[in-house]
């Protein structure tokens, strides 16, 4: 399901990681075309052939890209270096109109991007247990809670569920939502009284990009049975497919 001479960019820091997790998945969902793993120390990438952008899990982003002012929490683990490197291959893309799937770290990366910020850490601003969102392993999932999707989304449309279990390793989350993006996915029962729930999904409205961010680790559920795995798979195939359409 892809030209011979496309070229999905993946932008990692662990590249082994990459290959294990990330990789098998797009294969699975029939990618078949180029794929160059980038990231943090190199060149930033030329986008000349580049069919689209999938922005991987890792660790935290330094506030200073949302507020000047805003000192590092902590419990943050920022990484600059990806930051550095990230950021700027984000707005490219989005210029470029690419496709961009953004996991985790990535859905928080791409909102930071374009404008929006960043909850540094969520047990602190949600007033929750520590362990709440921080459960399992790449290569053991523990389904810890439900997300929750706007009825009338892109991404309800392309995933078939309103409603499924979800994985969930982060302390970060999305504050601010980007003007360019919309939250159409939440974790409802961990609430904020001013800020509402914890974003789990975010979307590009325009229907011209095929922009989506999703919170959890889909890349780890594409074998499981169930709405999950189902869920996971659907959001794979639709990204492949429209790389191959780019």
């Amino acid at each position: 399901m892809s030209r011979d001479n496309s070229k999905l960019l993946v932008s990692c820091k662990n590249k082994s990681g990459a290959e294990k997790h990330y990789l098998p998945a797009l294969e699975m969902a029939g990618w078949t075309g180029l794929t160059d793993l980038v990231g943090p120390g190199e060149p930033q990438p030329s986008l000349v052939g580049v069919t689209g952008l999938l922005l991987t899990g890792g660790y935290d982003i330094h506030p200073s890209h949302w507020d000047s002012s805003e000192p590092v929490h902590p419990k943050a683990e920022v990484d600059a270096e990806r930051d550095a490197f990230e950021l700027p291959l984000i707005r490219a893309a989005w210029e470029a109109n690419l496709p961009i799937l953004a996991i985790c770290r990535g859905e928080q990366a791409l909102n930071v991007a374009l404008g929006g910020s960043l909850i540094q850490d969520v047990p602190e601003y949600f007033g929750c247990e520590s362990a709440r969102h921080q459960h399992g392993t790449p290569d053991h999932p523990d389904m810890h809670h439900r997300v929750q999707l706007a009825p009338q989304s892109r991404l309800r449309a392309l995933l078939g569920e309103d409603v499924f279990l979800v994985n969930s390793r982060h302390h970060q989350a999305v504050k601010r939502v980007a003007p360019d993006l919309v939250a159409v996915g939440w974790h409802l029962d961990t609430v904020h009284p001013e800020t509402g729930p914890l974003v789990e999904a975010l979307e590009a409205p325009d229907p011209a990009r095929w922009i989506f961010g999703v919170q959890w680790h889909p890349e780890n559920l594409v074998t499981l049975r169930g709405p999950a795995g189902d869920a996971a798979r659907d959001l794979f195939r639709a990204f492949a497919a429209r790389l191959s359409a780019s």
